[in-house]
């Protein structure tokens, strides 16, 4: 009896197992089917100003409720448009990382509506030793001499767009480079001061953090201020410390006194035999 009613109880287990399995694989089949959509992704690592191609996208499943806002569901929407922003490859294609409809391919496509690219000549130094990728933010630094004549360092622009770095717009972080030129994104305005900038001194590109927006009050550096360390100047005065007293120099003329002109006096010698004696007379 006991072994008959464990058989029944296993029987009955097995039976209920099975239709569980059997209503949850159809129901995680349908809801397979829902849940997916067509997104065109990068086939490969796209560059900016790369025109839309079948070569360079493609179609991918992906979670409906995860679809990017902007994506594109077929390839032919994409037609004669333009990346404007780097892609990975997998990365969906959205319209935010699209140039304007009718930009052509290249670097120019990825240029900010209003704004211009200006390159300028570097070097190593100059260059941030090749750190300064497509995509990084720098601030532009010229040496030059004030309106005395003495020397001077000032950050004349402030949180400007690396494009290109040569004649390469792609970025890759874990290779920096060392080029002779870098083209960067800048209004007309800015445009305008590194161009005048560049003529009246060097250039030097200071990276910053892409996060740091935080605009900079700065006077410049003079070469009094590169002295003005501890130990080299005085140091200032405390607020308690007790006044010294003035000292006061005055420098007087005293005039020497003359003394009296001496009287002349006229000697005569007397040979008396054989002595000799002098006689003084005073006028």
């Amino acid at each position: 009896m006991r072994n008959t009613r464990a058989l029944i109880m296993l029987g009955i287990s097995i039976v209920v197992a099975a239709i569980a399995v059997y209503f949850a694989s159809h129901w995680l089949a349908r809801q397979g089917d829902i849940a997916t959509a067509k997104v065109v992704v990068a086939k490969i690592e796209i560059s900016p100003g790369t025109p839309v191609s079948p070569e360079v996208v493609s179609v991918a499943d992906w979670p409906r409720m995860s679809v990017p806002k902007g994506a594109f569901g077929d390839v032919a929407m994409l037609k004669d448009r333009v990346i404007s922003t780097g892609l990975a490859a997998g990365e969906p294609v959205l319209e935010s990382k699209l140039a304007p409809v009718g930009s052509k391919g290249g670097l120019s496509a990825v240029i900010t509506p209003g704004k211009r690219a200006l390159t300028v000549k570097v070097n190593e130094i100059i260059g941030v030793a090749g750190f300064a990728l497509p995509g990084n933010y720098v601030d532009i630094m010229v040496n030059t001499q004030d309106e005395r004549g003495n020397p001077i360092s000032k950050i004349v622009l402030e949180k400007i767009l690396v494009l290109a770095v040569a004649q390469e717009a792609e970025r890759d972080p874990t290779k920096p480079k060392v080029v002779n030129a870098v083209t960067m994104e800048l209004t007309p305005e800015e445009a305008e001061k590194l161009d005048l900038a560049r003529s009246i001194g060097s250039l030097s590109l200071v990276l910053r953090n892409q996060l740091d927006s935080q605009a900079l009050a700065s006077e410049g550096a003079r070469r009094g201020d590169l002295l003005t360390s501890q130990g080299i100047a005085a140091p200032p005065a405390t607020a308690g410390a007790a006044a010294q007293p003035k000292v006061v120099v005055k420098r007087v003329y005293v005039r020497p006194k003359t003394s009296a002109p001496k009287k002349e006096t006229e000697k005569i010698e007397v040979i008396k035999g054989l002595s000799r004696t002098e006689v003084e007379f005073k006028e």
